[in-house]
C-alpha cells in the first residue's frame, strides 16, 4: 500500500465520520463545524485527484459561503435567555 491509498482512505473515514456527526448531532453551531470538516476534507479529495481548481472553489463557495451563512443563521436566530415559554400576559 501506498502512502497515498492510507491518505485517501483516511480522508474517507474522516468524510464519513464528520457527514454523519453533521446529521446525527443536536446542537446546531456543532453541526456547522463538522459541515465545515466534512466539506474540507472533500476538497483535500479533489487535490489528491489532482483537481485543485475544483478543491479551490469547493474551499471558497461551500466552506467560505454557505458555512458562513449557517453561522450567521445560528447566531442571529440563537434565544438570548429566558426559559423560552410564552405567557398570555
Amino acid at each position: 500500500m501506498t502512502t497515498e491509498t492510507i491518505a485517501f482512505g483516511l480522508f474517507a473515514l474522516l468524510t464519513v465520520a464528520c457527514s454523519l456527526g453533521a446529521v446525527l448531532v443536536r446542537d446546531v453551531w456543532h453541526s456547522a463545524l463538522l459541515l465545515g470538516g466534512s466539506l474540507m476534507s472533500f476538497a483535500v479529495h479533489y487535490v489528491m485527484l489532482q483537481a485543485e481548481f475544483v478543491a479551490a472553489m469547493q474551499i471558497l463557495v461551500y466552506v467560505g459561503g454557505v458555512l458562513i451563512l449557517i453561522t450567521f443563521a445560528v447566531m442571529l436566530t440563537r434565544q438570548t435567555g429566558g426559559t423560552g415559554e410564552v405567557t398570555n400576559a
